[in-house]
């Protein structure tokens, strides 16, 4: 079973996609802070991580870089799940290493999970996702 880490601040918007991806069949952990979804990406080696951007103690982006700059966990795709809507915010996260740049509100949360499915079905641990088609 898929283990996806979701690191969202925003209680409401956490545990939407908590149920969402629950009910889709996947085992779902939850941090609140980027500092906490490094502490628990480390620790639990999630199959795909769902990152927020502005968050406490430390954002995604530091978070990202943290990420891919460890060898344990720098081969864990992780996509950034963000209100920001900015082209160099997306062109930021995607040179940090995020597989996707998925703008909250522009896609239901049934549309997430659908592209996360399409991400894990194409996607093998020992592969790095290519460059083409991140922006979602």
């Amino acid at each position: 079973m898929a283990k996806v880490l979701i690191v969202e601040d925003d209680p409401l918007m956490s545990r939407m996609y908590q149920k969402i991806f629950t009910f889709e069949g996947y085992e779902v952990n939850m941090a609140g802070d980027g500092q906490e979804g490094l502490d628990k990406a480390r620790s639990d080696k999630p199959t795909i991580i769902l990152m927020d951007i502005m968050m406490p103690k430390m954002n995604g982006l530091e978070a990202l870089e943290k990420l891919k700059a460890d060898p344990e966990t720098k081969t864990i795709p992780v996509i950034m799940l963000t209100n920001l809507a900015g082209q160099q915010d997306a062109e930021n996260a995607l040179s940090k290493g995020a597989i996707k740049y998925i703008v909250k509100s522009e896609y239901e949360p049934k549309q997430v999970t659908n592209m996360v499915k399409e991400i894990l079905a194409g996607y093998t641990r020992n592969e790095v996702p290519t460059t083409e088609n991140k922006i979602g």
